[in-house]
């Protein structure tokens, strides 16, 4: 075959009838002139995917070489910061490094010993409990079945299965030994069962099978030992490999980001440490106090499991309870047990955790579950203790090198969305009733105004790129014009003013919006207008018209606007861009309207702001007209020149501008906040 621009042209080969199928096919599909940048993006996927495989195989084969790797990056996370100050007491980096690293495994040697020595001494008292267990079933059997129900069901159960066990030519069940090595019906005879012995081992061999089992964790403990070692070492040597790997070409930045990076990672899992081993002797502490024996091995135990999130906890009470039910001939240790981790549990969880470092791990719930098994299954326990701190690693670099952004985006708990994205994201999917919730949630730390300018008029803006890029259509529009209607009618109870007293627990979203957005309330204490204390001219039931510009993303905005005014107590409505028409501008009603806002997103058109404005003065002669434009990063310079090119009377950058205006215009009160220009307008007017 040969290609030619971007079509095949048959050659004299002749191809079987399936394949000339295929190819006229794929001439087809690139004469549709999509082929190239889909086959490209496919080759792109399946290379993504394969990498992918082999990668994860890789682990999955090679875990007896990247476990201690792992669990080496790890220790030096956490050894860090000693060996960091030991430099700054000038101590050489090789004498700090290898003392601490001998002080750090000596402790997990010696408590290695002493877990060594708890299992046995619990090994041997396992036979003690044994009778008290039966007493206490046999108590339980009687309390929940009196009458010898579950012992019939029980003994009928026990009769079903010998007869299911019992050969079809013995029906009496005896006599079958007695049959062995005699002549069967067919004249051959049974064979005869034979036990082969083997001889006892030698003092060798007993060596061999004591040392073989500890062989694999010495070679593993080596290899950790190593590599923490070299790790901390040349820490910084593998700092700048790193930034080589990332292919950052600010070098300044990229050092800087791994250094926070590296910082704050070594703190987290040195506090996490810290408040796990506190954890393990509180209960250790407890236990011994209550009477549970191997108190120090189920204090370990607590210490080690709360580092597998969620259920870790939970198994590791599990132990010391059957323990103690099985002490124990009543029930008072087991409650006292129980009572320990109850109590002890959520205080470290909820209030020391918090303050050490921070409400969570920077990792989503689902992303902890989904880790949590990911790495389980590669590594088997092991990986369910590093799941957590390895998919952090994974976070915190997703977050600081670019390539890499798309694991912080899967793992990490921040939105993934900004709060405009989402904002536009739900008014396009027609979901006004989840983006008021969210809006609710914001409302608790800020103000209406601050989340209407901040949030929702930066989402219709972006659905006004999309628009003038022809991404949205007129459908589409009038659909985010009826979601943004909705929304508003849901916060219609909602005040403009900051929340005295703020919440102390909202969701991500909401709390994301808070912590990016400026509060940009006009004063928290700022009260609603009354009706009685209005001039005349604005005591009508909506002197407030607010007029769309030219789409129905306009109107939208309009809507917010008017929103807002109700908000302060300033009656208001909105009319569509339709009601601008020359033939529509005639029956629009004018009585009881003290100001008109025009509104649009959109300020490249000058010529039509003017001429709607010029329609608008025709038939409010006597009324404040004021220019809303809402349009993104619009300086005060460029507003002014577009007022005056429309020949308003005032203009608006903002919502919250929009709103001292009208109130100053109403005569309520001159607002410090309102600009030179614009009180000035106003006055004119």
């Amino acid at each position: 075959m040969a290609l030619t621009g971007l079509r095949y042209r048959p050659s004299t080969i002749s191809l079987p009838r399936s394949q000339k199928a295929s190819m006229s096919l794929i001439t087809r599909k690139i004469t549709n002139g999509r082929t190239t940048d889909e086959l490209m993006a496919l080759l792109s996927a399946v290379a993504c995917s394969i990498l992918a495989a082999l990668f994860i195989g890789a682990l999955y084969f090679g875990r007896e070489i990247f476990v201690p790797i792992a669990l080496a990056i790890l220790l030096s996370f956490v050894l860090g910061p000693p060996v960091g100050l030991l430099q700054k007491a000038r101590v050489p980096r090789g004498l700090a490094v290898v003392g601490v690293v001998f002080l750090a495994f000596s402790v997990i040697f010696g408590l290695g010993t002493l877990i060594a020595n708890q299992l046995s001494q619990l090994a041997g008292d396992l036979p003690v409990y044994q009778s008290t267990m039966q007493e206490k079933i046999k108590s339980v059997r009687g309390a929940t079945a009196s009458s010898g129900t579950l012992e019939r069901a029980a003994d009928m159960l026990q009769e079903l299965s010998r007869e299911l066990d019992r050969p079809k030519d013995d029906k009496s069940g005896r006599g079958a030994i007695s049959r062995l090595g005699a002549p069967n019906a067919a004249g051959t005879t049974q064979p005869i069962p034979v036990e082969v012995r083997q001889p006892d081992p030698g003092a060798l061999e007993n060596l061999r099978s004591l040392i073989a089992p500890l062989l694999n964790p010495l070679a593993t403990t080596g290899i950790i030992i190593i590599f923490v070692i070299f790790i901390l070492i040349q820490r910084e040597d593998l700092r700048n490999r790193l930034i080589r790997l990332a292919g950052s070409h600010d070098l300044q930045r990229t050092t800087a980001a791994l250094d926070d990076a590296a910082t704050r990672l070594s703190r987290l899992f040195l506090a996490q440490l810290m408040i796990n081993a506190t954890f393990g002797v509180i209960i250790a502490v407890g236990l011994t106090f209550i009477g549970v024996p191997s108190a120090i091995l189920w204090g370990i135990l607590a210490a080690v499991l709360r580092f597998v999130p969620y259920i870790g906890s939970a198994i590791s009470a599990a132990f010391p309870l059957a323990l103690a039910a099985a002490v124990d001939p009543g029930w008072s240790m087991l409650a006292w047990t129980l009572a320990l981790f109850l109590g002890v549990g959520p205080i470290v969880s909820q209030v020391i955790e918090p303050l050490a470092y921070g409400q969570s791990t920077g990792l989503s719930p689902v992303a902890i579950v989904v880790s949590a098994t990911f790495w389980t299954a590669l590594w088997g326990p092991i990986g369910l203790v590093l799941a957590t701190p390895l998919t952090v690693c994974l976070v915190v670099l997703g977050r600081h090198v670019e390539r890499l952004e798309f694991l912080d985006v899967i793992f990490g708990d921040r939105p993934a969305l900004s709060p405009p994205e989402m904002f536009y994201q739900r008014m396009l999917a027609g979901d006004p009733t989840e983006a008021a919730g969210k809006a609710e949630e914001f409302l608790k730390e800020k103000s209406l105004s601050s989340y209407f300018d901040e949030v929702a008029l930066k989402g219709l803006l972006l659905a006004q790129a999309d628009a003038k890029r022809g991404a949205l259509d007129q459908a589409r529009m009038t659909k985010i014009r009826d979601a943004v209607t909705e929304f508003a009618s849901d916060l219609s109870t909602q005040n403009d003013s900051i929340p005295e007293v703020t919440s102390p627990t909202m969701d991500a979203e909401a709390a994301a919006a808070v912590e990016t957005v400026p509060d940009t309330a006009i004063s928290s204490n700022l009260p609603v207008v009354q009706k009685a204390d209005l001039p005349l001219d604005w005591q009508g039931e909506h002197p407030v018209l607010c007029l769309a510009g030219r789409s129905p993303l306009d109107e939208a905005a309009a809507v917010l606007f008017a929103q807002l005014a109700n908000a302060h107590g300033l009656g208001a409505r909105v009319e569509s861009a339709d009601a601008l028409s020359t033939t529509n501008i005639a029956k629009l009603e004018t009585a009881g309207v003290a100001i008109v806002c025009l509104s649009y997103l959109d300020a490249s058109s000058p010529a039509h702001m003017c001429y709607s404005v010029r329609r608008l003065r025709r038939k409010f002669p006597k009324t404040t007209i004021m220019l809303g434009c809402w349009a993104e990063n619009i300086d005060k310079e460029a507003l002014e020149e577009l007022r005056e090119v429309a020949k308003a009377d005032t203009a608006a950058g903002s919502l919250r501008e929009a709103m001292m205006i009208c109130r100053t215009s109403a005569g309520v009160e001159e607002h410090e906040g309102l600009p030179n220009h614009v009180t000035a307008a106003v006055r004119v007017a």
